[in-house]
C-alpha cells in the first residue's frame, strides 16, 4: 500500500483543526474544565506544526525545522499540562514550554542544526518526556474511578516509548549527517502515526472529562447539599448492598428540640448544628459505616459486621461527642441527641421502623440517651 504524503499531511492538519475546534467548544461551555483549553491548544499547535513539517522543502528550514519541532514539542508540553490541569494539579507555564524552549536553543549551535540524528534525538526525547509525564500524571490519580483514566494513560505512554524508541534507531540506522529527510514515505508515515494518536488521544481526553461530569453529577443526586454526607436515596442505595452481606446494626439519631433551635437562633444557627451533628459523628463512626441523613435533623447509620452491643456503644460515643459540643455562633447552647439502635437483615425500611420505634422510647424517656429495639427495648447505661 502506498502512503500518499500531501494527502495524509492535509487529512492530519484537517483532523487535528478539528479535534482542537471540539476542545475548545467545549471548555468554552465548561470554563471550570481548563483541560479542555489546554488540550484544544495542543491540537491547533500541532495542526500548525505539521502544516510546517508537511511544506519542508517549499518554505526556509528554520520554519519547516526550527519552527516546526519547537511547535510540535508545545503541543506535547500542553498535552502534559492538560492531564495535569484535569487532576486538579497546578501547571507551570516554564515546564511546558521548556522544550520548545530547549530546542530553539539548540538549533542556535550550528553542529547541532547541521546534524539531523542530534535533532531527532533532542525532538524524540523531548516529545517522550511529556507523553510520559502525561501518562503519569494520569496513572496516578486512578483512585477516581474514570473508565476511560486507564487506556488514556497506556495510549500516552506507549506514545513516550514510540518516541524515545527513535532514539536508537537512529543511533544504529545509517543517517545522513546533514540536512533533512526526503523520503515521502517516512513523512507519510509520521503523519499517519500522528493521525492516529491524535484520534485516539482526542477521544479519550473527551471521555475522561464526560465521565468525570457524569460522576460529578451522581455525587451531586446522591449528598445532601448542607451536611455533604449521603442523602437519603444513597444511603438506601448503600443499606440494600450492607443488608445483602447479611445482618446489620442500624442507629437512628434525632436531634432534640432542633424546632426550637431553629424557632429561637434562626436558621443559620440551625444549619450549623447540622453540619456539627455531622462532623461530630463522622470523628467516632467507624471508617466502614454507611452514614447519611434522611431529612431534616434525622440521620441513620449502618454498621456492618457489629453486633447489637457494640452498636449501642458506638451510638453513645456519638450521644456523648454531641453533648460535648458548642457551636460557634452561639456557643452557649447544648445539643442533645436521642438514638435508636436495632440489628436485623432484609428490607431497609423495615429496620427504620424498629429503630423508630426505640427513638420513640428514647424520646419519651427525656431524651438524649440511646434505647435499644428488641422485645424489651433497653437504654443504654
Amino acid at each position: 500500500m502506498k502512503l500518499d504524503a500531501p494527502t495524509l499531511v492535509t487529512v492530519t492538519i484537517f483532523v487535528m483543526v478539528v479535534m482542537g475546534g471540539l476542545y475548545l467548544l467545549s471548555w468554552s461551555q465548561s470554563r471550570q474544565t481548563r483541560a479542555l483549553g489546554f488540550l484544544g491548544a495542543a491540537q491547533i499547535v500541532g495542526a500548525g506544526a505539521v502544516a510546517l513539517f508537511g511544506l519542508r522543502g517549499h518554505i526556509p528550514d528554520w520554519l519547516s525545522i526550527g519552527l516546526a519541532n519547537a511547535a510540535m514539542l508545545l503541543a506535547f508540553g500542553l498535552i502534559w499540562a492538560g492531564a495535569r490541569s484535569f487532576e486538579g494539579r497546578r501547571v507551570a507555564v516554564r515546564q511546558t514550554g521548556a522544550g520548545a524552549v530547549l530546542w530553539l536553543a539548540a538549533c542556535l549551535v550550528p553542529p547541532f542544526y547541521a546534524s539531523l540524528g542530534a535533532r531527532v534525538i533532542l525532538a524524540s526525547a523531548v516529545a517522550g518526556l511529556y507523553c510520559g509525564l502525561a501518562a503519569r500524571t494520569l496513572w496516578h490519580h486512578r483512585g477516581e474511578r474514570l473508565p476511560s483514566r486507564a487506556p488514556a494513560a497506556i495510549l500516552l505512554a506507549s506514545e513516550a516509548l514510540l518516541s524515545w524508541a527513535r532514539i536508537p534507531a537512529t543511533l544504529v540506522l545509517p543517517v545522513p549527517p546533514v540536512g533533512t529527510p526526503t523520503d515521502p514515505f517516512w513523512v507519510a508515515a509520521l503523519c499517519f502515526v500522528a493521525l492516529l494518536y491524535t484520534v485516539a488521544v482526542a477521544v479519550l481526553f473527551m471521555a475522561l472529562a464526560k465521565e468525570r461530569l457524569e460522576a460529578e453529577q451522581r455525587r451531586a443526586a446522591e449528598t445532601d447539599p448542607l451536611t455533604g454526607i449521603a442523602n437519603r436515596r444513597a444511603l438506601s442505595g448503600q443499606a440494600r448492598r450492607i443488608l445483602a452481606a447479611g445482618p446489620t446494626a442500624l442507629l437512628l439519631f434525632d436531634l432534640d428540640h432542633f424546632k426550637r433551635v431553629n424557632d429561637t437562633f434562626g436558621h443559620a444557627v440551625g444549619d450549623a448544628v447540622l453540619v456539627g451533628f455531622c462532623a461530630a459523628a463522622r470523628q467516632v463512626l467507624p471508617g466502614d459505616a454507611a452514614f447519611g441523613r434522611l431529612g431534616g435533623e434525622e440521620f441513620a447509620c449502618l454498621l456492618p459486621g457489629l453486633t447489637v452491643g457494640e452498636a449501642a456503644r458506638i451510638a453513645e460515643t456519638v450521644r456523648q461527642a454531641v453533648a460535648a459540643m458548642r457551636p460557634d455562633l452561639v456557643p452557649g447552647l447544648a445539643v442533645t441527641v436521642s438514638v435508636g439502635v436495632v440489628r436485623g437483615d432484609g428490607d431497609f425500611e423495615t429496620l427504620l421502623e424498629l429503630a423508630d420505634r426505640a427513638l420513640y422510647q428514647a424520646k419519651a424517656q427525656g431524651r438524649d440517651r440511646v434505647v435499644i429495639a428488641g422485645p424489651g427495648l433497653r437504654q443504654v447505661a
